[in-house]
Parts: C-alpha cells; structure tokens; sequence
C-alpha cells in the first residue's frame, strides 16, 4: 500500500454522493447499488470485581468515588454487541437502533454519565468513525472474495483527525503528549513548555510546522473532495486488511508511538473500495456504525458473518443520532 497524490481514483464516488446532504446516509454513502449493510461498532463495558460502583456522579458523590478509587478495585471489561446491549437494558435491537436510544438514558449513570445495567456493568460510547481494527480483519475476508481486484483499489482516510497530518501551529510536537506520564515534576515543567502556547510572545512570532503521522509531503497534499469531507488516499487492495495485524502494515502507522512503547496503532480507513467498484466500505465519522454497499450476495454474507454484527438497510436510510424510532 502507498500514498498517492493522484486524487481522481476516487471521483467516481461524487456523482453518487448526496449534495447538498439530504440527512439520509448517502451524504457519505453512495446511492447505485443494489444492497446495504450497517455493521454495528463494537461497544463495551465494564464493573468492579465483586463491587458495585458508587452511586451518582463524581460531582453528587465525589466522597464515594474517592473511597472507590484508593480501594483500587478490579475493574472487568469485555467488548459487547449492539444486540448484548439490548438484552442488558429491556431494548430492541434492529437495522436502525441508535446506541443512545439502546441503553435508554437510565438514571443509573456513573461518573462520566455511562449507563449502567442492572448487573452493574457501565457503558462506553461505541466508536464513531472507527471500524475495529478486528472487525475490519474478518470483512475484509469476506469483501475480498466479492471482488475481481481484491489487490488493488482505494484506500481513503479523513484528513480531519487530529494528528493524521500536519500543519501550521504553536508549541511542541504532538508527540510531547504522549511522553508525559504525569508522575514526573521535572518532566511536567518540559511537557508545559514543550505544548504551552506563550500568548503574549507569541503574538511576534510566526506559526511553525507541526508535524503529523504523515509526512509533510503527504499533509501538503491535494485531497479527495467529497461532500462536505476531504480524504487523504492510498492505493492498496482490500487483501491487506485480511491480516490481523493489518496496523502495523499501512503507511499511516503511528510510528512515534511504537517507537515510545506502544502498541502499534493506526486509524482504521474512512472508505475502502476496489478497482472493479464491485462495492464500498464507508466508515463515517460521525457514525458509530459502518456501511458496506454492493450485491445483494454480499450483503448476505456480511450479515451472516461470525464476528460481525451487522443488519441489512434500505437505500435513503437515516441514521441520526435522533433517527431510532423503535427505542423511544
């Protein structure tokens, strides 16, 4: 896979895409296919072994959360379904079901306003914009089957994240944030002078480039213009993405956090699609969930996938955080 600069490879998704956006999902995803699949973001949540969590906010009971905390508790978390959430709280999951709606705004809310359950589990908001990086592993099997070029195609990250590409700007490098642990006094004096902006000096001195996990080259770049959204693009074949390493692999990986200690780590594709246009994989950002277009062979295959939580969906589908019509 490789970063290109020769943005037209994915001009063939414009005429397809909603503009100006009519509030269904084909203000990203495009119309023309025969069938859709919503595939549900992972969600997750965790509790204290053997304990159950304080009650109320930390603002209502800060004393408690207090308490909770220097006890140093076992917290236990697993990554749950769209459909395990709905089992949890007495919803009903279906094609259009909202997370929000699904967990039901209970009163029983913890520190950070997480839902919880009547077992005592707390809830995460599932991750917009991001397909996990496993998920993405197993459809990426599948969707290489249901192309004539699984070897070659586009590849389409959103330049909007914010450490993908870089820019003018102030202070240290975005990779000062990540070396500060917070333990360290004398480190926390480097980490404020290294990402502090000095207002008042500053206003003499010019911005400077900062960079991204992308090279200057590449953040300089044109960019796809679609609606509303602008991409970086890549070529590459949706079979590099079958491997479960795949993040280690694509030119976006994070290198200056790998080379600190951290896992590898990259932003999961905004949209993937073949040479053969034979179908598209849209993950917007202000989606928790992503759409596949294509056949309706493969929709079916994507829906009956182990490991893939995903549901059919009808062309001119809403899927706005207000759009759950069935959890109200």
């Amino acid at each position: 896979m490789r970063w290109t600069g020769d943005v037209a490879a994915g001009d063939w998704l414009k005429p397809l895409i909603d503009d100006p956006w009519r509030h269904t999902m084909h203000d990203v995803v495009p119309r023309g296919f025969e069938a859709y699949a919503r595939v549900f973001h992972p969600a997750s949540r965790s509790r204290p072994v053997g304990q159950r969590w304080p009650r109320g906010s930390i603002d209502d009971n800060a004393r408690g959360w207090q308490k909770f905390s220097a006890e140093r508790h076992e917290i236990e978390s697993e990554s749950v379904s769209w459909a395990q959430v709905a089992d949890a709280f007495g919803t009903t999951m279906h094609p259009y079901a909202q997370f929000r709606a699904l967990v039901g705004q209970t009163d029983g809310a913890g520190a950070a306003g997480q839902p919880e359950d009547a077992a005592g589990w707390h809830y995460g908001q599932t991750m917009e914009g991001q397909l996990d990086a496993g998920v993405l592993s197993v459809l990426a099997g599948v969707l290489s089957g249901r192309t004539t070029t699984p070897d070659s195609g586009g590849v389409a990250l959103w330049d909007g994240w914010g450490d993908l590409v870089g820019g003018l700007g102030y202070g240290g490098s975005r990779s000062a944030y990540v070396r500060f642990d917070g333990d360290d006094p004398e480190q926390g004096v480097d980490f404020i002078a290294q990402t502090t902006r000095d207002w008042f000096n500053d206003v003499f001195r010019p911005p400077t480039w900062q960079d991204g996990i992308l090279s200057r080259e590449i953040s300089k770049s044109p960019r796809l213009e679609l609606p509303g959204r602008s991409f970086v693009v890549f070529e590459g074949g949706i079979r590099e993405f079958t491997s479960p390493d795949w993040e280690s692999r694509v030119p976006w990986l994070d290198v200056s956090g790998v080379e600190l200690g951290f896992p590898p780590s990259a932003y999961a594709p905004s949209i993937i699609w073949p040479d053969d246009h034979a179908w598209v994989l849209v993950s917007e950002v202000d989606y928790d969930s992503t759409i596949i277009a294509g056949s309706r062979e493969l929709i079916r295959a994507v829906c009956s996938t182990p490991g893939v939580e995903a549901l059919p969906i009808a062309p001119d589908s809403a899927l706005t955080w207000d759009s759950d019509e069935v959890n109200r």
